[in-house]
């Protein structure tokens, strides 16, 4: 329907005459049915000047569109857009207030990348948007760089904890559970999200963050043993990357196994299947609590430079690996690139094309491009460009020329051709000062010398 297209990657979503400033969503969901009504009111703000606009919707059916002040305001809808048309062409910069009445029930789209968005469990709901799952339960403008607030009353049944990214008000209204949460930290359409299960609810502080980890009843003893150093790795990574971005952290462990764990706003989700109670995969505990920095308060403009939300990730993986007692992040950095060495060598990080940018390769060189950067800068310029980097962009948008140019900016000298081998070639670069195989001294972090007693 529309032309207007906002990311290459995403082609079908989003659309570039807009941005959204506010979502004010009112749900009412049946669990035994997934059955969802919902009236969302958008504030639209026009950055171009048009007479119509599309926002989207996948699987559910508007009843009712109207714009505020326009009451000849139509619409038409398709399978993955809703066209709102005006009665006259609107100026840059007009703000306008558009209702969506609409309802079905909610299901994953299936994508390239497989199916995304509103899922049932088995007992529950999951809701896992990225890169465009957002549509599958309200209509948005499903891009990454366009962040709005949110405010969500979301009804259903009260044997259920409904779980955002902030803590909300429980009322219970003529037999239904009436959950109100209002998130103003701006974020994109795919990292809001709403988790439903019978969960039991703890609270804590991370390094003086407050946290809250909803599980079930049945993993109380995993879920306590697996998360025990969560407070530690809060502080860890405070002291690597700045100050923890938002307000406080969210844990969510389904029941169900889950394919891989899942980061939102303020919030990361297990399967059961992650939580062993022994600690095993401790490197997705980490990986998630590194996407608050890196994905979710400074997030992506465009999805071709998805290695600034997962080599982030991924390195912050080392990083706690070695400030918790095992292998250094040297040693990492070196036993994943003679891996990544005997795999094809024909993926361009700073645009691997829409069909690879989850490949894991993107995650282990973005990785190696950090690692590479650390070699040639020192400690104290790299641990300095991440601060700085969490800083500047906190709650913006960024693409990779933002990370190259900060970079330059620490280490005093042009880079042209660090980045230009490890972002722009195919082929995977020597590590700096690597050539052997042998692992050189230590590199000192600032992070803190846990105690490693428990290892």
């Amino acid at each position: 329907m529309s032309g207007r297209h906002v990311d290459p990657y995403t082609p079908h979503s989003g659309d570039a005459a807009i941005r959204v400033r506010h979502y004010d969503l009112t749900l009412d969901y049946r669990i035994g049915t997934n059955r969802l009504s919902g009236t969302a009111v958008l504030h639209v703000h026009l950055v171009a000047q048009t007479k119509s606009f599309a926002l989207d919707l996948v699987g559910l059916r508007a009843t009712r569109v109207r714009v505020d002040g326009d009451d000849r305001a139509s619409f038409k809808q398709g399978d993955h857009k809703l066209k709102v048309s005006l009665s006259a062409p609107a100026a840059a910069g007009t703000d306008l207030r558009v209702w969506v009445e609409y309802a079905g029930a909610p299901k994953p789209r299936r994508t390239r990348w497989g199916t995304i968005g509103w899922e049932e469990l088995e007992d529950g709901v999951l809701v896992a948007s990225q890169p465009t799952g957002a549509a599958t339960w309200f209509p948005c403008n499903d891009v990454p760089a366009d962040k709005a607030t949110y405010t969500i009353s979301f009804t259903t049944d009260p044997g259920y904890t409904v779980v955002t990214a902030v803590p909300g008000i429980r009322q219970v209204i003529r037999g239904k559970a009436v959950w109100t949460f209002r998130i103003d930290t701006p974020a994109p359409s795919y990292l809001v999200t709403v988790q439903i299960g019978r969960y039991t609810e703890e609270t804590q502080k991370l390094d003086r963050v407050p946290a809250r980890v909803f599980y079930p009843r049945a993993l109380k003893a995993r879920v306590r043993s697996d998360f025990r150093d969560l407070g530690r790795m809060m502080h860890a990574f405070a002291g690597a990357f700045g100050p923890y971005p938002f307000r406080g952290y969210t844990i969510v462990v389904t029941e169900d196994d889950l394919e891989i764990p899942l980061e939102a706003l303020g919030m990361g989700v297990f399967g059961a299947n992650h939580i062993d109670g022994v600690g095993g995969l401790e490197r997705l505990i980490a990986h998630e609590l590194a996407h608050q920095w890196f994905g979710n308060s400074v997030g992506l403009r465009r999805w071709r430079d998805i290695w600034l939300n997962e080599g982030f990730a991924c390195y912050a993986e080392w990083l706690w690996s070695e400030a918790s007692g095992g292998p250094s992040a040297h040693a990492k950095a070196l036993a994943h690139h003679a891996r990544l060495a005997e795999l094809p060598q024909d993926l361009v990080l700073a645009d691997p094309g829409p069909s690879t940018m989850f490949d894991d390769r993107v995650y282990k060189r973005g990785a190696l491009t950090l690692h590479a950067l650390r070699l040639t800068i020192g400690d104290d310029a790299f641990f300095a460009v991440l601060r700085e980097w969490s800083a500047r962009h906190a709650l913006a948008t960024v693409d990779t020329t933002d990370f190259v140019v900060l970079a330059e900016e620490h280490a005093g000298t042009r880079l042209d051709e660090l980045f230009e081998s490890w972002l722009a070639q195919e082929a995977l670069p020597a590590l700096p000062a690597s050539d052997s195989t042998e692992e050189p001294a230590p590199i000192t972090a600032p992070i803190p010398n846990l105690d490693r007693s428990r290892r």
